[in-house]
């Protein structure tokens, strides 16, 4: 492992993971990937509930970025003493507005017979009780945001930690990373609309 991804979902975390499959630093270990593998999911659901973190689904990825591996960023960055931790970060309001029409919105995932979105729905309703305490309002989620940066913040030491925007684009990641910027251009993934649409498009399929 040589990146772990502790920004909370919706901070640009599947904008970072492609970022940093660009800059060859990939396999990425992203929430898409208990979707192509089901079988990881129980595993996780396990963790949630107070069970150890399951490193060995980790092996042969290099980045881990979004949910369930970021709320369990103080056991990886303990597992992987060598790897560098990227906490993503954004407004705190858009942040809210984002997460509240996304991965808070109960419609999105309704029961279904599709084991990709049973288990979508499965992750989605233990993050919510493992980090978001099932809140909607703007005040207690933020105020849980900004206490979840600031643990990582003073958690990781300085020189293995950036606290990065992806609005920021190539520079400073490139320069935390130590490798040379780019000539492609910066992607910018998985915008409130779209990720709604992507889970709404799965299950009209």
């Amino acid at each position: 492992m040589r990146i772990i991804g502790a920004g909370l979902p919706r901070t640009g975390t599947s904008t970072l993971c492609a970022a940093l499959d660009r800059l060859g630093l990939g396999p990425c270990y992203h929430a898409r990937e208990t979707l192509r593998r089901l079988d990881h999911i129980g595993q996780w659901l396990a963790a949630y509930d107070g069970g150890p973190v399951p490193y060995r689904l980790l092996a042969g990825y290099q980045v881990t970025t979004d949910a369930p591996s970021c709320f369990f960023w103080r056991e990886l960055t303990g597992e992987y003493p060598r790897a560098k931790v990227i906490l993503t970060v954004r407004d705190a309001g858009s942040w809210y507005r984002s997460t509240i029409r996304t991965v808070l919105r109960q419609d999105l995932y309704p029961a279904s017979a599709d084991p990709a979105l049973a288990g979508l729905r499965q992750l989605a309703q233990a993050a919510n009780k493992y980090f978001y305490r099932a809140d909607t309002e703007e005040a207690p989620l933020v105020e849980r945001f900004h206490r979840h940066n600031a643990e990582v913040r003073a958690a990781v030491p300085a020189d293995r930690l950036l606290v990065y925007e992806v609005a920021q684009g190539w520079p400073p990641l490139c320069e935390f990373l130590g490798v040379p910027v780019p000539d492609t251009p910066f992607p910018w993934l998985n915008s409130t609309a779209e990720y709604a649409a992507k889970i709404e498009q799965r299950r009209t399929r």
